[in-house]
């Protein structure tokens, strides 16, 4: 494929939704990259909150690619390109969620309002600058709590929920990738929202009992360090006479 030169003043990263859908559709594989590169974690999460499967999830955005690829003379720029190639990945999504309707039955979607406040923290969790492996380890825990009970979402919530949440789309961008009303998305999101927090309140408090635990390798170690110190310390005890005995 060819690929047209980026002049000094106009790099890849400083093009405009129009001026990199004209460059793709001249087939210059260095936007078209740059695009993917752009969109990749928008496009991923927005099939996976669909499709529940990691793979299927990224065959649905290679797929998609593929459309936009071949359709991308058509962008006008009516909405962002973002918002463009998210309608498109979601109904691919869609289509492969009918095809595979036996093993999983999609409901209609439909929208809600808010919490990006767990995805956040998660987020400056891995931003942080030195990170231990224990640190490492309890921030994967709780990535895999926040997924888990997103996917236990309603369907008619989860696609709202990640994409306001996770993506911080707004109402307008969110209606407009689902194809449903602005006020849809603000009352199922609010919805959704609640969902998750209970979900998450329900699973910390079912572990509060465990907390600080003392048992296990733990306890085993303080017992042990504790015993080394005084065996250096303390000359082994002589056997003790019964009462009433007397030593010969």
């Amino acid at each position: 494929m060819p690929t047209l030169p980026f002049d000094a003043q106009n790099t890849p990263a400083e093009l405009s939704d129009i001026e990199l859908a004209q460059r793709i559709a001249a087939a210059d594989t260095v936007a078209l990259e740059l695009l993917m590169r752009r969109h990749n974690q928008l496009l991923y999460r927005a099939a996976r909150s669909i499709l529940k499967n990691e793979e299927e999830a990224e065959e649905a955005v290679q797929d998609a690619y593929l459309q936009a690829f071949h359709t991308i003379g058509k962008y006008r720029g009516d909405a962002k390109l973002s918002t463009w190639l998210t309608r498109i990945t979601i109904n691919e999504a869609l289509a492969r969620a009918r095809k595979y309707k036996r093993r999983a039955e999609i409901a209609p979607i439909y929208g809600g309002e808010m919490l990006a406040t767990a995805a956040q923290e998660d987020s400056q969790m891995q931003h942080s600058a030195a990170s231990s492996p224990e640190t490492e380890a309890q921030n994967a825990d709780i990535r895999r709590l926040i997924e888990r009970n997103i996917d236990k979402l309603p369907e008619a919530f989860r696609s709202v929920f990640v994409l306001r949440a996770l993506e911080e789309m707004t109402v307008e961008e969110t209606a407009t990738c689902l194809s449903i009303p602005e006020a849809t998305v603000r009352s199922r999101y609010f919805r959704a929202r609640g969902q998750m927090r209970e979900a998450l309140a329900r699973e910390i408090d079912s572990n509060y009992e465990e907390a600080f635990g003392f048992a296990g390798d733990r306890c085993d170690r303080i017992v042990n360090k504790v015993l080394d110190q005084l065996a250096t310390k303390i000359a082994p005890l002589k056997p003790h006479c019964p009462p009433g005995e007397r030593k010969r």
